[in-house]
């Protein structure tokens, strides 16, 4: 793979993780006992930066993908899963169950296969 794709691969999972965390942060911030949760979490601050984050993902996916392979491509797009589950342990302290983890190594081994062709 040239650095170009490599590049826009690792943008693109930057952004997703991004964008992900940032609307769990969302959903966890706006809870509200009132009945107010939709005006809190459409008023918070961590909803639009997902919606950012996602739309430039979104921007650098299409780069990459007029780069690769389809085949290729959404394979590789796997690999935002475990960045995800990764930063779900950080910062929410969530579980990665032995289930979780042998799904980290089946998806880390299956990029590293598909990057090697």
């Amino acid at each position: 793979m040239s650095t170009l794709i490599i590049l826009l691969w690792l943008v693109n999972i930057i952004c997703d993780t991004v964008g992900q965390i940032a609307f769990k942060y969302a959903a966890v911030t706006s809870n509200d006992k009132d009945g107010r949760y939709w005006q809190k979490l459409f008023g918070n601050i961590w909803l639009w930066l997902g919606f950012g984050s996602y739309f430039i993902g979104f921007v650098f996916w299409l780069a990459f993908l007029s780069e690769v392979p389809l085949s290729q491509g959404i394979l590789l797009g796997s690999f935002n899963m475990i960045t995800v589950m990764l930063a779900g342990r950080i910062l929410f302290k969530e579980h990665l169950t032995p289930f979780r983890l042998l799904g980290i190594f089946f998806i880390t081994t299956g990029v590293i296969l598909v990057g090697l062709t």
